[in-house]
């Protein structure tokens, strides 16, 4: 028998087995409401972009390095978010320039741009990233997570909107586009700095536990020398007081 083939199959079998489970649960549901549902069935084997297309039906995956895209470029009116609404996004957009002064957003051409992505999901990984989670299903699962956190966090109950994430090699969203009928938000590196603050913020608090942790110790440490000494000098005179008064002669 074939192990290596059997495998195969037996990986193939569980995909689709994920597929259909999460397809029965996603017919007619929003965004948030996919977002919210737990993932059916075995999820060995599956790979992030399957958990993707079978969570969000019609979500457009590309896997293409975004770091370098500069936040304030990203951040403009101009910006060609729609391009990776497309399961072959251009390269051009990682170098895109701006051509002229920045058009308002109600402009025919921006609001153009926006309705395109009203209803719509697209998610950018970068090589590194989809090449580490082909043999980490937990990582996979975690940026899976990121995605439905991302979308619960900024979804509007009973409007359509369209989203966009972009990640970086670790896994976390560096970039990110949300429209919607009445809203316009674009994020960029805050994602990353905001991480790192709360890392640094949670490292301060555990450093600061810890010396006063430390502070404790030794003030109760202190206190059992002081006591000890005490005591030891309160025998010493009671001995002394003794021997005067002759009880110990």
């Amino acid at each position: 028998m074939d192990f290596g083939v059997t495998g195969k199959l037996g990986g193939y079998y569980l995909a689709e087995q994920y597929r259909k489970n999460v397809a029965d649960k996603s017919e007619g549901a929003s965004f948030a409401e996919l977002a919210a549902t737990k993932a059916v069935g075995k999820t060995e084997n599956v790979s992030f972009k399957e958990m993707l297309k079978s969570k969000y039906p019609g979500a457009y995956y590309n896997v293409m390095d975004t770091s370098k895209i500069d936040s304030s470029l990203w951040g403009r009116n101009d910006y060609p978010w729609d391009k990776y609404f497309s399961n072959n996004a251009d390269d051009s957009v990682l170098n895109w320039k701006p051509s002229g002064v920045e058009p308002d957003m109600q402009s025919p051409a921006v609001r153009a741009k926006m309705n395109a992505m009203l209803g719509k999901i697209a998610v950018v990984i970068p090589p590194e990233l989809e090449e580490k989670m082909k043999n980490n299903t937990e990582l996979a699962q975690k940026v899976m997570g990121r995605v439905d956190s991302f979308l619960l966090a900024n979804s509007t109950p009973g409007e359509n909107e369209g989203f966009l994430m972009t990640f970086d090699e670790n896994g976390e969203i560096n970039h990110a586009c949300v429209v919607g009928e009445l809203k316009f938000t674009v994020s960029s590196s805050e994602f990353v700095e905001t991480r790192r603050a709360r890392e640094a913020k949670h490292a301060e608090y555990e450093r600061l536990a810890e010396e006063t942790a430390l502070k404790r110790r030794l003030m109760e440490q202190e206190t059992d020398e002081r006591y000890y000494k005490d005591s030891i000098n309160k025998k010493a005179v009671s001995i002394a007081a003794y021997e005067a008064a002759g009880i110990l002669r």
